[in-house]
């Protein structure tokens, strides 16, 4: 086997979260770790939990670095028995690097301790920020999770929940939540519905999680997901209500499908696995290439090439091998730290590539980086053709709603042809799905989704935000 240490994943997960509202006291925080441990794709830069032991009491921990790492033993079973508990992991998408901004966000308020887990960015967080700074309101983080915390402090004048709906109808971007405080559990997804979360039963347990695989995690049954603009709480007597945001519009993220979400997950109906498997089939029917075999890169493609290869009969080998030991390191939050800190090793698997022409597929290019280095690996372990093909569309646009993706002067579909990429890259050709394939993978219409990173098409206007003035136009 030949190796080369290439940069960390080309795009940075969002943020994982979970909740756990209970009818009895219990050693709630286990159940939130094994969560936590099901949802660490979703960051890997810091780990929380907080638990409710008292109607005004929390006890929190959070700390820089993988759930593996912030808690042990004795950190878990130092927390208190409780009836409710949150937990959060993070990849910083507003706000520094460091333990001041890990969540869940703790903080004293109207119903005694409060606490607050965000999913998502929220970007017209800078105007509020100001605005609440220039009456006297201090902030110890930089995170937009603090100025939701904060808002729904503010607003909650009359009820908890009352302040959870004014403070949403303030917040422009991506927000899912969930909400410890006054002896309840409330669980927020935004009117577009970016970011995925879904409630779980287990007993007499009610669970909110980013994602279904951390129910599984948890042997609890699937409920549903929750709709775009819902705020579902679970009060003092686990009874569940619901309530509706005005202007609902989906737009959920289909970056979801293609890289973000485990592949055993499902979202809004539809299973992960499914749809990037379908995209490699559709991959199959666009694109007929001469070739000896078929490979992924781990891990996200690998759905995708056995859909090409079963569709094509040309036979699916591992070409790539994964060290799958982290560390105690963490993905750090700038290319120039992702590119000499925190490194992937891959391994080239020459015995099934060497003479070889082989057709790669991977979920997305977005810096190019990584792709170039990987075809270089390969073809220095002996592939005689190397043909790319990617499972979703060219990015060409930042992300706004919370994936850590580069300005379009950094991302290498953004000003550039299909066969340039190619050969930057050193392929010997390159394929993209098309959008309308990749929404019809998803099992959804275009009107459904959000996939502004692949056409420019963000349903909440960017430019009013700034957010603008970080895209190069070409």
């Amino acid at each position: 086997m030949s190796g080369i240490i290439v940069p960390a994943k080309k795009l940075n997960e969002e943020c994982g979260i979970i909740g756990i509202k209970s009818k009895q006291k219990k050693a709630l925080a286990y159940d939130i770790y094994y969560g936590l441990f099901a949802l660490q794709h979703r960051g890997q830069e810091s780990a929380g939990i907080a638990v409710s032991y008292d109607k005004r009491k929390i006890n929190y921990y959070k700390k820089m670095g993988l759930v593996n790492d912030v808690f042990e033993e004795e950190t878990l079973g130092g927390f208190p028995f409780g009836d409710c508990a949150i937990g959060h992991v993070r990849y910083s998408t507003t706000g520094s690097s460091n333990v001041v901004n890990a969540q869940p966000v703790v903080f004293y308020g109207r119903f005694g301790r409060m606490a607050v887990a965000h999913n998502g960015n929220i970007i017209n967080c800078d105007s509020l920020k100001s605005g609440m700074m220039k009456k006297g309101h201090v902030f110890q983080s930089s995170i937009d999770s603090e100025v939701i915390a904060t808002l729904i402090n503010l607003n909650s004048e009359e009820s908890l929940l009352g302040g959870v709906k004014k403070t949403c109808e303030m917040l422009e971007g991506a927000y899912s939540l969930v909400i410890m405080a006054d002896d309840k559990l409330v669980a927020v997804r935004d009117k577009f519905g970016f970011k995925p979360l879904v409630m779980g039963r287990r007993g007499d347990d009610i669970i909110f999680a980013s994602e279904t695989c951390a129910l599984d995690s948890l042997n609890a049954e699937f409920v549903r997901d929750i709709l775009p603009g819902e705020i579902v709480v679970v009060d003092e007597n686990n009874e569940i209500s619901s309530e509706f945001m005005p202007n609902i519009e989906r737009h959920s993220c289909i970056f979801e499908y293609v890289y973000l979400a485990r592949s055993d997950s499902t979202i809004d109906g539809r299973t992960v696995y499914d749809a990037r498997y379908q995209c490699g089939k559709y991959l199959a029917k666009l694109f007929k290439i001469d070739a000896d075999a078929v490979a992924g890169v781990p891990d996200s493609a690998i759905v995708a090439a056995r859909g090409y290869s079963e569709s094509t009969g040309i036979p699916l080998v591992d070409a790539l091998s994964k060290n799958r030991y982290v560390g105690r390191t963490f993905i750090q939050p700038s290319q120039a730290l992702r590119e000499n800190s925190v490194r992937v090793k891959l391994n080239a698997i020459k015995n099934n590539i060497n003479g070889k022409r082989l057709v790669l597929i991977d979920d997305s290019i977005v810096r190019g980086t990584t792709s170039k280095k990987i075809i270089g690996l390969l073809r220095e372990s002996g592939a005689k053709e190397v043909h790319m093909l990617i499972a979703s569309p060219v990015v060409k646009y930042p992300c706004f709603f919370g994936v850590d993706m580069e300005s379009r002067d950094k991302l290498i579909g953004g000003y550039r042809s299909e066969e340039e990429i190619c050969k930057l890259i050193g392929a010997d050709s390159l394929h993209y799905l098309p959008l309308e394939y990749l929404i019809k993978a998803c099992k959804g219409n275009k009107c459904d989704f959000c996939a502004a990173c692949f056409d420019g098409n963000y349903p909440v206007d960017v430019d009013k935000y700034n957010c603008g003035k970080f895209v190069l136009e070409v």
